[in-house]
């Protein structure tokens, strides 16, 4: 386990295959200088960073709480914050689908200028980004290179939109945009129930937490 990498833990996390649950922490190399941060399966947690992993463990032992949350808990996340120089992210609930063949049943148009918030944010955490919106800007969908290069989605549903099933037709339609033999990727914050319940009946199943370590304010 030790000897891979994130980018080969998150392919057989993808597939459904996990880190054995055995209580323990896998610390890797950061997988780009941008992307330090946490990956919390069930009973087993991935710290990325390129910090020395003997510190990791240490600073890990130090913390009080239970051992197999402390890679999550608050002490532990801003002595690491602190140890790098970078701000944390949220703790998000962290899902993957698979690819859906042809089209996407809902009508989105693609976002061509480079200075939209949505494309201007999502260049922050991501590369080969593209933004598409649902009818008359009703809804926004966000597609790029994330974490260790996985695909990754984001949605954003206007007020006027909401309770409609949008959210779930965006999330369900990135399954159709990534390439042929990929899965796409979200994370949902916990306590944002409407998106949880709109990615999950879309068909994303849930792999466990994740939280990065941001260069400045997320």
């Amino acid at each position: 386990m030790a000897a891979r990498g994130l980018r080969e833990i998150l392919a057989d996390a993808g597939s459904g295959v996990f880190p054995p649950s055995d209580g323990s922490v896998t610390v890797v190399p950061q997988p780009s200088p941008r992307e330090a941060g946490v990956l919390s399966f069930s009973a087993h947690a991935v710290v990325f960073t390129d910090e020395d992993p003997d510190w990791v463990r240490a600073t890990l032992a130090a913390t009080p709480s239970d051992p197999l949350a402390a890679p999550l808990c608050p002490p532990f996340l801003s002595a690491f914050a602190r140890r790098t120089g970078r701000e944390n992210g949220n703790i998000d609930l962290l899902t993957v689908a698979d690819r859906l063949p042809g089209e996407p049943p809902l009508p989105l148009a693609p976002v061509e200028d480079r200075e939209h918030p949505r494309v201007v944010r999502a260049l922050r955490y991501r590369e080969d980004v593209r933004v598409f919106e649902a009818e008359g800007g009703s809804g926004v969908l966000v597609l790029g290179r994330g974490v260790a290069g996985r695909w990754e989605c984001a949605i954003e549903v206007g007020a006027a939109a909401r309770g409609r099933g949008l959210g779930r037709a965006l999330a369900l339609a990135a399954r159709h945009l990534v390439p042929d033999g990929a899965v796409v990727w979200s994370q949902q914050a916990p306590g944002n129930a409407t998106s949880v319940r709109a990615f999950q009946a879309a068909g994303y199943r849930p792999v466990g937490a994740e939280t990065l370590l941001v260069v400045g304010r997320p």
